[in-house]
This record gives C-alpha cells, sequence and structure tokens, in this order.
C-alpha cells in the first residue's frame, strides 16, 4: 500500500496570531463537553446558551468575533428581537466566570485571551503538525505516538450538547478530523507492523462508517498481512455490493486495484513499510561466536572443511566425535572454521547451541522463529508452525551466501527444518552422534587428540617456559586428561593461574586420578574425568552440593528449592551454590536461581550415582518434591479458600514457602512452572507418585494459563502410566482427573470423558473423595459441551451431592454454576441464574476470587439469555479482570467472546465483532479449535450484521470445517447460516 496514499491531516481552521494572555491559570476544553478549569477547579459555565457563546469564542483562537457573527452562530437566519442584548447578558455572565482579562470587549465584539496551550483543540493542533513532520522524516513509531495523543484528548462527542448551527457545523467539522486522524493512526499501525492488533478496531470502524472507502482499504490490508486472504477479499466484495445499493456507484479506483494485488498474493503489500526490502546486500547477522585465541592442531580437519566451505553449494557438514564424546573440541573446531571462512559468506553467518546433549533439545520452530528475526523479519510475519517457519527461512535464504552453525545438534531430525535450501549457504553443524542418516552430509568423525597437539595446546594456555623445563610432566598432564582437549583446557588453566605451581605438582595431583581416567575412557565417561579435576578441589559441603543439586531435572532451580533438596537452611545453601558459580561448575541464571550446563550436569549426576548412597538421593528428590507440593498447595489455598484439597493431599515432611497475598503466589507458581513439572516427570518410585499427582492437582492453573498448558498434560500422562504400573489406584484416578482437566482446556472432550469415567470408577472403589467429586463436575461440563444436557443435569447433581458429603463448598459452588449452564441449554433461564447466583454467593462468602470469576462468567451467560444485557456485561467485564490478574488466558479469551455475545444479541454487532475478534487473539493456540469454532461463529453473525457479508462467509467456513472435523453438534447451524451458498 502506497504510504502517501491516505488522507493527509488536515488543521481543522487557519489560526489567528498568538497574543499574550493573562490567565494563565485557566483551560478549556472542546473536544468533547465544553468545560472551563481554574487549576483543578471545575468552573460553572452556565447554561447551554452561555457554553454556545464560549464555544463561538474558544474556537476563534482569540480573534474577535463581532456581534453579528455570535448571532449568526446562535441563530442563523431568524434571530430573536432581544438577540444583541441576549449575546450581551451570556458575555457579562461568563466575564465573572473567567476574569475581565480573559473575556475582553473588543470593536463592538468579544474576545477570549488566553495561552496558547489553554485550550485542548489547540494543543490537538500541534501534536497533529508535528506527527506529520515525524511521518514525512521517516519516523513513523513517534509520529503513532503522538496522533494517539491527540486522539487521546477527545472526551466523546466533540462540543456535546452545545445548542446553534455554529456548533452543529463545528461538531461535524471536529468528528471528520477525528476520523481523518484515526484513519492516519491506522494507516502508520499497518506500517509498523500491527496489522493484527489493528483489525478488531477496523472491524469497529467499518461497521459504524459503511461508506467510508478508506476504512475498508485498511481493513482489507491489515486482514491480508494477518494471513485472512479470504477475509481480505469478502470486504472488497461486501464493499461493492453495499456502495452500488447505497449510492450506485463502484468502490474507488484504489480500492479495486488493492483487491486485484490481494487476489495476486503481492508480496509487496503483505510487507509492513517498516519491514527491510529484500535487497541485494540485506541485514546481516554476525553470530559466530569468539574464537578461542589459542586454537591448536587439528590442521587435516580445518584444511578439509575450510576447503568445502570456500566452495559450499548447499551442502551440509556434520562435525561429531564417533561416540558423542563430550569436550573433544567440536563446537571449538566448527567456530574457527567457520571464522575462517566467513569471507565465502558475505551476506552473514547464523549461530545456534542446540542444546541436544540436555534433556530438552531446543525445539527448531523455535531456532526458526530467532534466524528468521536475525534476517529482518518482523515478529508479526513469522508463522506458527514449524513448516511455514521452514519454508519462509529458506524462501529467505535464497539468493543469499550465508553460513549457518548449528552446535549441539541432539539427531539429525531437529537439524532438517534449519538446513538451507539453496546453492550458495552452507551449514556447518556439530553433534554427539554420526549423523549418518543426513543426506547428502560430509561426516567428519573429530576423535581426541594425538599427544602432539595436546601438548602443543597445553604449551599455548601455560607458556612455553614453564613447559620446556617441565616436559615429561607436561606429558603425563595431558595423558591423565586423556588427550580430550576440554579436559586439557581446564587443567591448563588452573596451572596458569597458580604461578606458585609447578607443571610436576599438577601432574602429582592428577596422579591419583590416572587409574579412574583409565576406567573411563569411553564417551562422556572422559568428559566426567576432567570435570573430575574441579570437583576434586571441593570442599565436602560444596561437593555434596553439587552432586546432589545435578539430580534434579528443569531448566534451572531457585534457592529455596535448592535449600530444600539440600535440607540446608537458605543462607547456608547460598553460600555453597555462590563457591559453585565461583568455580564454574554452576551458572548463575539469574539472582536467587542456579543451572548447570547441560555435560556438567551429567557429570555431577555420576558423582551423585558414584558417590551418594541410593537412599539419601532419593531423600534429595523426595524433599524436593515435599518442598514444591508443600508450597504449590499454599499457592493453591490461596486461589481456592475453602478446597478440601488441604485435607486430602498427601502429607509432605519438608515445609514450602508461605506468601503475604495471591499475587505474590502466582508469581511464584509460574516462575517455577517448569522446574516443578520436571520435578513431577521426573517422579519414578512408587513411594512418590501420589505427591508428584497432588502436586499436580495443586496447579492446575498451569493448564489453564497458555505457557504451560502441554508440558501440564506431558507430565498428567507420565504420572497415570506412572500410578498404573505402581498398580495405585488411588493415584491414577487423581492423575487422570488432572489429565481431564488438561484436555477440556484443549477442547479434546472426548479423551476428557474416557479419562473422567475411568477416574470414577476408581474413585469410587477406594473411597477417595477428590475424583469421587471432581469427576462427574467434569462429565456434567463435557456434557455440556457435547449437548448431552439430561445427562450433564444428572452429572453435576451427583457432583453437588458429593460436594456436599464432603464439605467442600468451593466444589459445591463450581459444580452449581456449571449446573446453571446445563439449565440455561435447556431453556430454564430463571432456575439457572439463579444457580449460578448460588455459586457466587458462596466464592463470595469465601473470599474466592478467581473461582468467584468463573462464577460471574455462568451467570454473565444466563443474564444474557435472560435479556438483561446490561447485568450480563457487568458479570462477564468483572469476571474478565479477575482472569486478566490471574493470568488464565483460557478465561479470559472466553470472556471477551461472552461480551460479544452479549453485545450480538444487544444489538451492538460492531462491538460484537470487535471482541469477538479480540477472543480470537487471545485465544490463540489454546482452548482448541471447538472453541475457536464457537467465535468464528459469532464473529460471523456480527459481520453480517454490519453488512459485511463476505467476511462473514468465510468465517463461518472455517468454523463448518472445524466441526466437521470434530463430529460436533453445531454443524447443523452452521450450515443453516451458509444455506443460501451452500450448494444443493
Amino acid at each position: 500500500m502506497d504510504r502517501d496514499s491516505g488522507p493527509r491531516m488536515r488543521v481543522p481552521e487557519q489560526r489567528a496570531p498568538e497574543k499574550p494572555g493573562t490567565a494563565e491559570a485557566l483551560r478549556f476544553t472542546v473536544l468533547g463537553p465544553v468545560r472551563a478549569w481554574r487549576g483543578s477547579e471545575l468552573l460553572s459555565s452556565g447554561s447551554p446558551q452561555q457554553r454556545a457563546l464560549l464555544t463561538a469564542l474558544l474556537l476563534r483562537e482569540g480573534r474577535t468575533a463581532t456581534a453579528g457573527e455570535l448571532i449568526d452562530a446562535f441563530w442563523g437566519e431568524d434571530p430573536p428581537s432581544q438577540a444583541l442584548a441576549t449575546i450581551r447578558t451570556y458575555a457579562s455572565r461568563l466575564r465573572k466566570i473567567l476574569g475581565q482579562d480573559t473575556l475582553v470587549s473588543e470593536s463592538g465584539g468579544y474576545a477570549i485571551r488566553t495561552d496558547r496551550g489553554a485550550l485542548d483543540l489547540t494543543l490537538a493542533q500541534d501534536l497533529a503538525a508535528e506527527a506529520e513532520k515525524a511521518r514525512a522524516a521517516g519516523d513513523r513509531c513517534h509520529a503513532r505516538t503522538l496522533i494517539n495523543k491527540v486522539l487521546g484528548l477527545w472526551d466523546g462527542e466533540a462540543l456535546a450538547s452545545v445548542p446553534g448551527p455554529y456548533a452543529d457545523n463545528q461538531r461535524t467539522r471536529l468528528e471528520e478530523w477525528r476520523l481523518q486522524l484515526t484513519e492516519t493512526r491506522l494507516d502508520l499501525d499497518l506500517e509498523v507492523g500491527c496489522h493484527a492488533e489493528a483489525v478488531s478496531e477496523l472491524t469497529a470502524l467499518t461497521a459504524a462508517h459503511p461508506l467510508r472507502e478508506r476504512l475498508r482499504e485498511l481493513l482489507m490490508v491489515a486482514l491480508y498481512r494477518s494471513g485472512r486472504q479470504a477475509e481480505a477479499l469478502a470486504v472488497y466484495a461486501d464493499t461493492r455490493r453495499l456502495l452500488s445499493e447505497e449510492l450506485g456507484v463502484d468502490p474507488r479506483p484504489e480500492l479495486a486495484q488493492l483487491q486485484q494485488r490481494i487476489l495476486r498474493a503481492d508480496e509487496e503489500l503483505a510487507r509492513p513499510a517498516d519491514e527491510p526490502v529484500p535487497a541485494p546486500a540485506p541485514l546481516k547477522p554476525a553470530q559466530l561466536p569468539a574464537t578461542v585465541p589459542d586454537f591448536t592442531g587439528r590442521s587435516a580437519f580445518v584444511a578439509e572443511l575450510g576447503g568445502r566451505l570456500a566452495t559450499a553449494e548447499g551442502s551440509v557438514m556434520a562435525v561429531s566425535a564417533v561416540a558423542g564424546i563430550g569436550g573433544v573440541g567440536k563446537t571449538t573446531l566448527a567456530v574457527h572454521v567457520a571464522h575462517q571462512a566467513r569471507r565465502h559468506f558475505p551476506d552473514g553467518q547464523l549461530y545456534v547451541d542446540l542444546q541436544g546433549a540436555g534433556a530438552r533439545a531446543a525445539e527448531p520452530e523455535t531456532v526458526l522463529g530467532s534466524f528468521l528475526r536475525a534476517l529482518g523479519t518482523a515478529d508479526s510475519a513469522i508463522p506458527d508452525t514449524l513448516d511455514e517457519r521452514a519454508a519462509l527461512y529458506r524462501s529467505t535464504l535464497d539468493g543469499r551466501r550465508i553460513l549457518i552453525l548449528l552446535d549441539n545438534a541432539h539427531d539429525a531430525a531437529q537439524i532438517r527444518p534449519l538446513l538451507p535450501g539453496t546453492p550458495g549457504c552452507a551449514a556447518l553443524v556439530t553433534s554427539r552422534v554420526r549423523m549418518v542418516d543426513l543426506a547428502g552430509a560430509h561426516l567428519v568423525d573429530l576423535d581426541v587428540m594425538s599427544p602432539e597437539e595436546a601438548l602443543a595446546l597445553f604449551t599455548r594456555i601455560v607458556g612455553a617456559e614453564r613447559v620446556g623445563a617441565e616436559r615429561d610432566a607436561a606429558l603425563d598432564v595431558v595423558a591423565a586428561c586423556g588427550f580430550l582437549p576440554l579436559a586439557i583446557r581446564i587443567a591448563a588453566s588452573r596451572l596458569a593461574a597458580r604461578r606458585t605451581w609447578t607443571v610436576s605438582v599438577l601432574a602429582a595431583k592428577l596422579a591419583d586420578e590416572r587409574r579412574r581416567l583409565d576406567e573411563l575412557q569411553a564417551g562422556d565417561l572422559a568428559v566426567k574425568a576432567t570435570f573430575e579435576l574441579g570437583y576434586g578441589q571441593l570442599e565436602p559441603a560444596q561437593a555434596r552440593a553439587f552432586r546432589l543439586l545435578g539430580l534434579a531435572d528443569g531448566p534451572d532451580i531457585s534457592l529455596a528449592a535448592a535449600a530444600a533438596l539440600l535440607n540446608l537452611d537458605p543462607h547456608e545453601a547460598e553460600d555453597l551454590l555462590e563457591a559453585l558459580v565461583d568455580t564454574s561448575l554452576v551458572e548463575s541464571a539469574a539472582p536467587g536461581r542456579y543451572r548447570y550446563h547441560d555435560l556438567v550436569r551429567l557429570y555431577a549426576r555420576a558423582c551423585a550415582e558414584r558417590d551418594e548412597e541410593a537412599v539419601e538421593r532419593e531423600a534429595a528428590l523426595s524433599r524436593l518434591l515435599d518442598f514444591y507440593l508443600a508450597t504449590a498447595a499454599g499457592v493453591y489455598a490461596l486461589e481456592r479458600p475453602g478446597d478440601r484439597l488441604a485435607d486430602h493431599r498427601e502429607p509432605t515432611q519438608y515445609s514450602g514457602l508461605t506468601f503475604a497475598d495471591r499475587h505474590s503466589a502466582q508469581d511464584w507458581l509460574y516462575t517455577e512452572a517448569n522446574s516443578l513439572l520436571a520435578c513431577v516427570r521426573q517422579t519414578s518410585g512408587p513411594g512418590a507418585v501420589r505427591r508428584a499427582v497432588d502436586l499436580l492437582w495443586a496447579t492446575k492453573d498451569l493448564a489453564e494459563s497458555g505457557a504451560n498448558s502441554k508440558q501440564y498434560e506431558t507430565a498428567a500422562i507420565t504420572m497415570r502410566d506412572l500410578a498404573r504400573s505402581s498398580d495405585d489406584a488411588r493415584a491414577e484416578g487423581r492423575a487422570l482427573i488432572t489429565l481431564t482437566n488438561a484436555r477440556l482446556v484443549a477442547g479434546r472432550f472426548d479423551q476428557a470423558e474416557r479419562d473422567a469415567q475411568r477416574a470414577m470408577r476408581l474413585a469410587r472403589a477406594v473411597d477417595d473423595p477428590l475424583p469421587t467429586c471432581w469427576a462427574p463436575n467434569d462429565l456434567g461440563i463435557i456434557a455440556l459441551y457435547q449437548n448431552r444436557h439430561a445427562e450433564g443435569e444428572a452429572y453435576l447433581e451427583q457432583a453437588i451431592a458429593n460436594f456436599r458429603a464432603d464439605a467442600n463448598r468451593p466444589g459445591e459452588a463450581s459444580a452449581l454454576c456449571n449446573l446453571s449452564r446445563i439449565h440455561l441449554a435447556m431453556g430454564n433461564t430463571t432456575s439457572a441464574v439463579a444457580l449460578a447466583q448460588q455459586g457466587i454467593d458462596i466464592y463470595d462468602e469465601l473470599d474466592h476470587a478467581l473461582r468467584g470469576a468463573n462464577g460471574r462468567y455462568a451467570l454473565g451467560l444466563a443474564l444474557t439469555q435472560s435479556g438483561r444485557f446490561a447485568d450480563a456485561t457487568e458479570q462477564l467485564h468483572d469476571a474478565l479482570a479477575v482472569f486478566r490478574d490471574s493470568r488464565q488466558r483460557l478465561w479470559e479469551g472466553m470472556a471477551t467472546f461472552r461480551l460479544a455475545e452479549v453485545d450480538l444479541a444487544a444489538g451492538l454487532p460492531a462491538q460484537a465483532a470487535t471482541k469477538s475478534e479480540q477472543a480470537l487473539a487471545i485465544l490463540r493456540g489454546i482452548g482448541g479449535e471447538w472453541r475457536r469454532g464457537n467465535v468464528l461463529t459469532v464473529l460471523g453473525r456480527a459481520l453480517s450484521e454490519i453488512g459485511q457479508p463476505g467476511r462473514a462467509q468465510v468465517c463461518w467456513r472455517e468454523a463448518l470445517d472445524i466441526y466437521e472435523t470434530l463430529d460436533s453438534a453445531e454443524i447443523e447451524t452452521v450450515r443453516k447460516l451458509l444455506a443460501p451458498t451452500l450448494p444443493a
């Protein structure tokens, strides 16, 4: 879209030269109700006619208005006989309010003398002019900020309730200016890549101003850049039909040209103005890590790889050790070769550590996102799926000479999407495994150094003088290191840092380890031997901490969790951890958080297996599980006061953290999410399975947050399988309820129903009250979603009885609110409202904010169907605020969707369309396709009612595809909506 094709900002009136004022404390507004302030005091501006006089004078911005002009402004062509006397009376009253120096008589008329910044309109004009200059200078972000400030000065309709023909004309003019400013700001939104965010606002504006073609044009571009080409074309069809019916004209040429560009899938149109245009020399990434200054040996490999890179034709070179040995120098060699080959890749070099040696290797789609950003692709243009990202990545690389260094790969499957697809680029891969299944790869097996290379590396780090004096001792040292480059570097660095040591001292220190090194010659065992050098220097308490902390899965560990695992006071634990950081055996990930390098973690675990009794290893992990469970249960209790989990969960021997309020508790939960879910997945013994399952139960919020939903479901599956293999019916039943919850969030209702049914059978068999209560509650929800209302009613009545028998009042409230929705679906709106209110009363009595929001959500639905739209909106807005505050993205999106339904039912389709768009954005990646289909259906209804049937059809067809895939009950409803267009 030509950035200059939009309307230029126009200043409403030519202003008179400034004159100094004397009423510095006075302020006036006309972009809304006409008001006057002196300081913070709101002044009375009198009757509507008196405000009309004030308006006429203010809009002249210091110029004198004659009596005749004011009479025309008030009464037009039919003034009363006493018009002049009336004007003088109003002027006298205003002068008493504003002061003699402000409202002055001059040349038979009147004027208001104020500072320029005293009127909101002049401030808006100045900001708009500044915005236009910024845009002309290419600073779109600043221009966008300034226009937003201008629009923020409006407080409803300009000159609100001011009578008279002059005010009517000025009101119309100011509203037109406001629309022009809005169009300009939206144009800037698109230029800076905020197209997805602009869709909902443009949808509402096109509904409010259906004949304004500029808004339609902007909406088409926003939809097209958001990947919604069919809807963009439908907007054009709707516009053409509307203009023909209303005005008997065709769309303006610019709109028709835009339609053709969309039909051609114009790449230039898809690119925001601020996005870099592809050029022979676009953004050049230079991501290679620094090469080591003391690189030694490997001359044959350097020549071999360097020669292949110099004549790169899209080949892939994998650098790895035969047995995947760590510390052999794969990364060092690859980085060194890549730096030497930089001149052959003038368009840049990309680098990533794929973390293939760790428990969680980097996801290819995440890496592709990072690479695309480095290559100049805007976030908004990066697709969601792996295949789409890989395709865009290959397209971006086409015609460019870029070297990609993929370090520490897990396997060939991980790197295939990351390989360039055209000649001119090359990929250099390092991995612990030999990638024989990577088609076309040039394989290099990197072994340990030769004795000569090992000694040369040692000499370069320590110094020729010290090594030359003790050559034999130096050979003993490198031999003790197994000629492994990483081990040699560690040993040499320690010696170089200790000037009082001789090489013989170091050799003597390593002599006691030679037998162990001989026993650990294969694979990663050699890497462990190199870390033994640092580990052997630790104090006993430091060594114990190093060993035990390595047992915990998870990306990192907090100080509090580490203290629990070590069974130490937090201050003592912190001293030990900081000492380990000083030795470089542990990294400080952030204040109060620690992590291992993946190879060091493997070594620490080997040390624990070697140096710790099994009972102590199990006790350490048990304390960690206790800590997470006790703390998470406390968070759960803060979020759900009165819930019976505290009475039914497994006891813990180690206490957890406590929190002053629910917000700090939530912060802890979401910060620790990955680590505590890793702790659950790591649980292996039958003695811990019940606590791990209860930890999952206490962290249900993670499933509904969106950020951790998949990890939560994986952990729930792991616990279900462990409980089943341990023949623990109670643990399996609870694990199945957590899995049911995860699958409800994902919209997989058939799987959720099977899990809940089995959980209910198991719970009855072992008399476990938690799943006995919650299974029928969940089954009732599933039946509601699948339109089995009588069955759902029976389940929920059973759940209510079970909750009451267990004295679980929050659970009872949940079932009452769910039963409200069943009654609503069956047409019993009166009882639906009453049931929801009963649930809310219980929640409010318990000060249960989050689940109280769920109750208000249910009540909002019932009130909507009862036709009490204002009350429904109030309840849903209250619920939405809590969901946002509690980081419950699923429920935030659903509450926004329900507000759209209220607007639609209340005859506000434009607002309904806006909220539906917002709901789609919030629910992206969470909630499942069924919920997305529901939102699309409502969006289609709203679009249809605001005169955009083409877009409506696109939404309904997408919803129908979803429902047909799921074989859901909504199929017929959407088919009826599409009936005029579906083939017979």
